[in-house]
């Protein structure tokens, strides 16, 4: 009995050293040498492709699957995304250092049998109807993170120029101005098809995919086709990539990548099959995709007809099709919406605002926050988080005209905050409430605020135009290009002093020294804490990840 025991605890503290070593290994990796690894190797897999050198592509696609610094990343990567605390069919999670040095230590093809998807739905904004979501296991997750960023490179090269969905380095923004480009003068096309692909993610061809997609079929196979459970039934899926997937973005985007070629091969050239300079796109076509969803512009109702047909012929062959009740044709002075904005024309003047979908959704959004979540909240936390809010919503739409729906916003904040004050305060009288919860700062009255924080003017944010991404840039060929394109970034939508506290870092993170992106989840540190002495100023302040900072602060509880 004694022997058992002993044998046991043995054990016990075996495992427990292992554990202590593994978690050492992780926190010591040095990861601007990890990502500096796999660039290398993705910048090759880029010149390959560029050269049309296959075989060599196959090659460094190996080669970077079996990194050991490429693991790594996909692991961290799984770890650190929103979807970090969502487990698949097994209920794993991996929360420590050691269990996710373990998986990186475990990650590989030989063998491999990915394990059924956890189906959820989830709620489409204003419909009934529910989206399906398929949540891979972690160990799944990081086996598709690590070979997307294999088949990243392939996907970049050979990507249309006019797609900027799930890409490095594109946005949102970048569409908004490519279209702004395409519909604003005064010759520009006047007809728009409004494309919208009928259960894109859930309808792709396997068969398709396999045939098509440069990658390890095997391992392909097994992303595609395996399966997921719902109510402990076991479904097969016959096709389409799962919503939930890492790489599934990446195999939508190469799956709809050729539709611009079709288009310019039939518009852009004359009849014997080569573009002529004198007419060069006469029929005004142009296409503008972000993921699943695109315009197509044309000088006439007749073109954008030909043009569908085109493209749901070209869709067909990828097991495709246009949903009929979303896709249509609509003239600009109609104007239509696309991306949470609206693209109209008044006068001959192109104005692009945030949508009427998009403005009622962030007034649920905020009443939401504060009429229901904020019931038991102190005025504080109420206004860290709708600041929270505010800065996403207005960074997103800070690029249009969007003076008045900020306004707006403010007016309605005003509203709903009232409604909580007195909820809180039911007894009260107005005058109370209104000199308890707003004050006057410096040249302001009403201001929602407490001596510590205080809430966000919406209407004081600045207007500041994007400046549109090259369309023949890409991440491996042109580094410095984006590099500075982050940093610009920051420098425009940041003001006062964190605009100071970015250009200090030079757009970098404080911990681990990569550029950052202004959309990135970030912190501010404060390189001597408030609580020995710091100050709330510039010089001791920093940008950092938020999953830089969750490292550096689990080595410190470590000290």
């Amino acid at each position: 009995m004694n022997g058992n025991t002993s044998t046991a605890g043995a054990f016990a503290s075996e495992r427990l050293s292992d554990a202590a070593a593994l978690a050492g290994q992780w926190k010591s990796i040095d990861w601007n040498h990890a990502e500096a690894e796999v660039n290398r190797l993705q910048v090759r897999i880029a010149k390959a492709i560029q050269e049309k050198q296959w075989n060599t592509v196959k090659r460094l696609q190996y080669l970077l699957t079996h990194s050991y610094y490429a693991k790594l990343l996909a692991v961290r990567k799984v770890t650190t995304n929103k979807g970090k605390n969502t487990s698949g069919v097994d209920k794993e999670l991996w929360t420590t250092p050691a269990s996710k040095m373990r998986a990186a230590l475990s990650l590989t093809d030989k063998g491999y049998r990915a394990k059924p998807l956890r189906r959820v739905y989830i709620d489409k904004k204003g419909k009934k109807a529910k989206r399906p979501l398929g949540i891979p296991t972690m160990y799944d997750r990081a086996m598709q993170a690590l070979y997307a960023l294999a088949l990243d490179p392939v996907s970049e090269v050979t990507a249309d120029t006019k797609s900027f969905g799930f890409r490095k380095g594109r946005c949102c923004q970048d569409a908004c101005e490519y279209i702004f480009t395409a519909l604003s003068r005064r010759f520009s096309p006047e007809w728009v098809l409004e494309g919208d692909i009928k259960g894109c993610f859930d309808h792709i061809s396997h068969e398709w995919l396999i045939e098509s997609i440069p990658m390890d079929k095997s391992v392909l196979k097994q992303f595609l086709k395996a399966g997921f459970v719902f109510e402990n039934e076991l479904f097969p899926t016959v096709d389409g990539t799962p919503q939930g997937g890492v790489i599934s973005p990446i195999l939508t985007n190469m799956t709809l990548d050729g539709m611009q070629k079709v288009l310019q091969d039939r518009f852009h050239t004359n009849r014997l099959g080569k573009v002529d300079i004198r007419f060069k796109n006469a029929h005004k076509v142009n296409l503008v995709r972000y993921a699943d969803d695109f315009i197509v512009t044309a000088a006439t109702k007749e073109i954008a007809e030909e043009a569908k047909e085109l493209i749901c012929d070209f869709l067909k062959t990828r097991g495709l099709e246009l949903s009929e009740e979303k896709t249509c044709i609509t003239h600009i002075n109609d104007g239509f919406d696309m991306l949470g904005w609206t693209f109209r024309k008044f006068n001959g003047k192109l104005i692009v605002k945030p949508s009427k979908k998009s403005i009622h959704a962030f007034v649920a959004s905020l009443s939401e926050t504060i009429l229901t979540r904020g019931k038991a909240w102190k005025q504080e936390v109420l206004i860290e988080k709708l600041n929270q809010q505010i800065r996403g919503w207005a960074n997103y739409h800070q690029s249009v005209v969007a003076s008045e729906a900020f306004a707006h916003i403010d007016y309605v904040l005003y509203e709903l905050l009232w409604r909580w004050a007195k909820r809180h305060h039911p007894h009260k009288g107005k005058w109370w409430v209104s000199t308890n919860y707003w004050h006057r700062k410096g040249n302001r009255n009403w201001v929602f605020s407490t001596d510590n924080v205080e809430l966000l003017r919406v209407d004081h944010i600045p207007i500041v135009r994007h400046t549109k991404v090259r369309m023949d840039a890409t991440p491996y060929f042109d580094t410095q290009y984006f590099t500075d394109r982050k940093f610009n970034h920051g420098m425009k939508r940041l003001s006062g002093r964190f605009r100071l506290v970015w250009k200090n870092q030079n757009g970098c993170c404080y911990h681990c020294e990569l550029p950052m992106e202004i959309s990135d989840e970030r912190e501010i540190f404060f390189k001597v804490p408030k609580s020995y002495g710091g100050k709330d100023e510039v010089p001791n302040m920093a940008y950092v990840h938020k999953h830089c900072q969750q490292l550096y602060l689990e080595r410190r509880s470590k000290e």
